[in-house]
């Protein structure tokens, strides 16, 4: 690898608020992003806190980080991981701009997003009791 390509690995943590229903979002955000085209490794450092390396030219963090809450993830947000996540996404814009990328290029999103439509459970979810469902 050129000294080049070593600055567009990058490595990264998410941090995910203690208070969610999966009690381990990070090892389930890590089994998500393992299939994601410019993730070169994702895991799971505690219940939550995720490891993350990447290719820069493929993928940002930012990209990342909207599927993952669009997805139902809660990343935390006290001030200090919002600064370092401001940081990162500005310096990522700025070094993918240089490098010839434009923003939005990637289809991540759109492959996380099919690949956790696929695996939901598509049958009618109809709140009312049974014996209500004929009237209507």
């Amino acid at each position: 690898m050129e000294s080049g390509d070593a600055d567009l690995i990058k490595v990264r943590q998410i941090a995910f608020t203690e208070l969610h229903p999966d009690p381990r979002q990070a090892q389930t955000a890590a089994l998500m992003l393992a299939d994601v085209d410019g993730i070169l490794e994702a895991s799971d450092a505690s219940a939550v806190l995720l490891n993350l390396r990447y290719n820069l030219l493929e993928i940002s963090l930012e990209q990342i980080e909207t599927a993952l809450t669009e997805t139902g993830f809660h990343l935390n947000s006290r001030l200090i991981y919002r600064l370092q996540r401001a940081l990162y996404y500005y310096t990522e814009d700025v070094q993918r701009a240089n490098n010839g990328c434009r923003r939005g290029d990637s289809n991540c999103t759109r492959k996380i997003f099919i690949e956790r439509y696929q695996q939901r459970d598509h049958t009618l979810q109809d709140p009312r009791p049974e014996h209500w469902r004929k009237y209507l």
